[in-house]
């Protein structure tokens, strides 16, 4: 099976923490180039020290707001324009705020659209005639297990995510005979602080403790825990390596079984 990709350069965004941090460290162990994107400047200096580079590649970093799309727009041309490219595309940043879907106002819907499908959008844009060129390429989208099934208290996050996963599943077909694949990995319960954020709104709502909320969600996970960073961070490295080039336009949840559906 060949999960190499030396000579490959990956764009990874929202890198300086929970998933996106895994799918960094695990692409560079596979010998790619990681280019981390977020807004942090402070955090992607400290990120980027930390990725393995015994295979010769050299890290590098963008400085990109995603609440802010004109941000990551001026951050990729600015990038393409001094002669960066990238071979595998990681979009993936921070989920909407919680709460009834009735009670969210059109300003969240407008801002989790800019920052999930534009952002998504104006990235594959600029990479995908490097991509094109080098006759290789994967586009990820890390979403949402609630494209299959909608999370409660997630309304606006539902709305968005569902949104991204078709514009994906568009896209792969346009984008499959010029050997590029397009696909979205769904993370169910991981240890981030996504994951903290969910539990906390919960307990909130319910009254319950925090403890008493995790006992509940682990009761609904068939392997009996919450999932590692590092185990989805995997699923990433895969679908991005040669050997999945033939996987294109699919929703692969990483939930250890959660979802009740096919």
């Amino acid at each position: 099976m060949n999960l190499d990709l030396t000579g490959k350069t990956a764009l990874v965004c929202g890198s300086t923490q929970g998933l996106g941090y895994a799918s960094a460290k695990e692409l560079a162990l596979l010998g790619a180039a990681i280019v981390l994107m977020a807004r942090n400047e402070t955090k992607l200096k400290e990120v980027v020290q930390t990725l393995d580079c015994s295979k010769g590649q050299v890290h590098s970093y963008l400085v990109a707001d995603f609440s802010d799309a004109q941000t990551v727009k001026r951050a990729i041309e600015n990038y393409i324009a001094s002669g960066g490219m990238a071979h595998i595309l990681i979009n993936n940043t921070g989920g909407p705020a919680g709460g009834a879907i009735l009670q969210a106002g059109i300003d969240e819907f407008t801002q989790a659209f800019q920052s999930h499908l534009i952002c998504n959008h104006l990235l594959t844009q600029a990479l995908v005639p490097g991509m094109k060129s080098a006759g290789y390429g994967r586009i990820i989208n890390i979403i949402s297990t609630s494209v299959k099934i909608p999370l409660a208290g997630l309304g606006v996050s539902n709305s968005i995510r569902a949104a991204v996963a078709n514009w994906a599943k568009t896209l792969a077909s346009e984008l499959g005979p010029f050997g590029i694949t397009v696909n979205n990995i769904l993370p169910g319960f991981t240890q981030t602080s996504r994951a903290d954020y969910v539990i906390n709104k919960k307990a909130e709502s319910s009254g319950l403790t925090k403890e008493d909320v995790l006992k509940e969600l682990v009761a609904e996970i068939p392997v009996g825990r919450i999932g590692r960073p590092d185990e989805f961070a995997a699923a990433v490295a895969f679908i991005a390596s040669p050997a999945a080039a033939y996987i294109n336009g699919i929703n692969l949840p990483v939930d250890g079984g959660r979802l009740g559906c096919l």
